[in-house]
């Protein structure tokens, strides 16, 4: 057993420490503070290659593996959850149902000039009516009486990137009696096209550079070209690309873990009371060891999903179980060391003169989104146990 990344690993996590630190930290908290997207660095992003970490070189990506991909997002969520968000989706909820599921073609047209960084993507599942019971979906897709092309009609809420996404992998219903999930399809839609329209941008208490809205699709014409997969095979796409998203999510966690961290840890040496170092007090050196535990037990939990992923992907079976697991423990990690890290700041911690109320705020959706922390609980207690 060796835990040492190798020398490619180590080189791609430099890289984008370096690209996070000059070129995304200096402007996260304006970012922030604005709600604007930042398209100049997730641009620059593009051009660096971490917009299609795992695609291969010939579909516009930079053919690396899924630890490469989780280091990536690990280091760019330190600098800004934001931009870890953007990353992230374009990377696994886009990027993914097409590399496993798209057709050459598909990943030419769609895939290729998201992983080059020309365009970004997005992923529609949730409703508003249906947000951890997917299944619910009320979106449909008909099929027209030519047989050309699928008209859709719904609404999705809380897409990241909804409002400067290129193209979004949607799934609609297409057989009303079949099933709660076997009905489902998954379809690539362009947002230049007639009937799609972006709703509301949700005013969201973290990640707020991230860009998110509603969508209304309205007899949206979708070319049967433009399907993934079979029809009726959407909710497993869904459920086999949130598998692969919930490592990202976890890679973004112990991003901004780690930077509370550091600033918790070097605070407690600046800071002085009572003539010492407050970081000399027993109280504030049982905080940091609780963080810095918490924090390598998910970083080794994030590699091993992203390893199980990987040997997932060669034998072709689902990574559900430790993708589950490294979501729920790095989620709720970085709600525990971003609370810790602003509580040994005191005061200074809860000023947006520092970014440490900006990682509590970021911290708390990833307890959220991409199934929540209560969903992982039941996906992994119904895994082990065998019963639902």
């Amino acid at each position: 057993m060796d835990f040492r990344l190798t020398e490619e690993q180590q080189m791609i996590q430099e890289a984008a420490r370096e690209f996070a630190q000059s070129e995304i930290a200096p402007v996260a908290a304006t970012f922030d503070a604005s709600g604007e997207f930042p398209a100049r660095t997730v641009q620059l992003a593009g051009e660096l290659g971490f917009m299609g970490i795992e695609v291969p070189p010939e579909f516009g990506g930079s053919g690396l593996d899924s630890i490469c991909s989780a280091l990536v997002i690990a280091e760019i969520s330190a600098a800004d959850a934001a931009h870890g968000t953007i990353v992230s989706v374009n990377n696994s909820l886009y990027g993914v149902p097409l590399l496993e599921f798209g057709t050459d073609a598909q990943k030419r047209s769609f895939l290729q000039p998201v992983a080059e960084g020309k365009v970004v993507g997005a992923y529609a599942l949730t409703e508003p009516q249906s947000g951890s019971d997917a299944a619910a979906m009320r979106t449909t897709a008909r099929l027209s009486a030519d047989g050309k092309y699928y008209v859709i009609n719904g609404r999705k809420s809380w897409i990241t990137s909804g409002p400067v996404a290129k193209f979004v992998v949607l799934f609609a219903k297409t057989d009303s009696h079949g099933g709660k999930s076997a009905g489902v399809s998954a379809f690539v839609l362009d947002t230049d096209e007639p009937g799609f329209e972006r709703g509301k941008v949700e005013p969201k208490l973290g990640i707020r550079a991230s860009a998110t809205c509603e969508i209304d699709l309205v007899d949206y014409q979708c070319p049967v070209a433009n399907r993934l997969g079979d029809e009726g095979q959407g909710f497993r796409i869904a459920m086999t690309v949130l598998d692969s998203g919930r490592i990202g999510i976890a890679a973004q966690g112990l991003g901004i873990a780690d930077a509370a961290y550091q600033a918790a840890v070097a605070y407690s040496r600046e800071r002085h009371a009572f003539g010492n170092a407050i970081g000399s007090f027993q109280a504030i050196q049982g905080k940091i060891a609780d963080m810095k535990t918490r924090i390598e037990a998910t970083r080794l939990l994030v590699y091993k999903a992203a390893w199980e992923k990987m040997e997932c992907r060669r034998t072709g079976a689902r990574n559900t179980l430790y993708g589950s697991i490294a979501k729920l423990f790095a989620s709720e990690t970085a709600m525990f060391v971003t609370h810790q890290a602003l509580q040994i700041h005191g005061g200074m911690g809860y000023s947006k003169e520092l970014p440490l109320e900006r990682y509590f705020r970021d911290a708390k959706i990833t307890e959220i989104y991409e199934g929540t922390s209560e969903i992982q609980r039941m996906v992994i207690g119904r895994l082990e146990t065998g019963l639902k």
